[in-house]
């Protein structure tokens, strides 16, 4: 039997949350608050006094759980980007180290690519020149004629071995070679008219979002910007 001290209860040895702490103070606005948001509008002074009274507790509420939230998750904060930053050099050295022998075979794998594909070409050339006299032997060959007809099938036989080459020649690829899509803008003004007419929508993003950053810095043409009051 307990005698009523909570320490002796299961699960009562717990630290506080202190989430449940940082609100704690402010159970009544946060109450309250729900109270008010019943859709109704303010209608008169007295009811957005105690409205702003109530704001001023709930930012203050809001206030404590930033304060809470840092104390609590600050260590482990520090704790992840000690672990990041213990990763990092390493992590960097092996980058350098794969770029630095990327660097140094890419000249030669370029070379060697460019030679296979030279030969794959010619030995689908080859391929197609042997498939052509096949062809032309065969059609030639008159079936009494022993020796055309042996002539023909030989034919028949380099190009099938011609096209087995050609084959071979196209799987014979240099590893470690991947194709790049690059770019270069040589006219600004041109690639702007082209986004504007193709990519409408590309274009109204960056104006809005060109308009959100700068409309306190300078005047915009096409843009009207004003000054208004709001509850906050």
């Amino acid at each position: 039997m307990h005698d009523g001290n909570p320490r002796e209860q299961i699960g009562a040895n717990n630290p506080p949350d202190p989430i449940d702490e940082a609100l704690a103070p402010y159970g009544d606005a946060i109450e309250e608050a729900e109270n008010w948001l019943d859709g109704s509008p303010v209608e008169n002074e007295d009811q957005m006094k105690a409205v702003d009274a109530i704001i001023k507790e709930i930012r203050s509420a809001k206030s404590e759980l930033a304060k809470a939230k840092k104390s609590t998750t600050a260590p482990l904060h520090d704790a992840w980007k000690a672990e990041i930053a213990r990763w990092k050099p390493t992590e960097d050295d092996i980058d350098r180290r794969l770029k630095g022998l990327a660097a140094i075979v890419d000249p030669f794998k370029r070379k060697l690519a460019e030679e296979k594909e030279a030969a794959k070409r010619a030995a689908y050339e080859e391929a197609r020149r042997k498939e052509r006299e096949a062809e032309e032997a065969a059609r030639a060959a008159d079936v009494s004629d022993l020796d055309a007809a042996t002539e023909a099938a030989r034919l028949k036989d380099e190009a099938i071995e011609a096209k087995k080459a050609a084959s071979a020649a196209n799987k014979d690829t240099v590893k470690g070679l991947r194709k790049v899509t690059k770019y270069a803008i040589d006219d600004h003004r041109a690639a702007l008219h082209d986004i504007a007419s193709n990519d409408r929508d590309a274009i109204t993003a960056f104006i809005e979002d060109y308009v959100r950053r700068n409309h306190k810095v300078r005047d915009i043409a096409g843009v009207r910007v004003w000054t208004e009051r709001e509850a906050y």
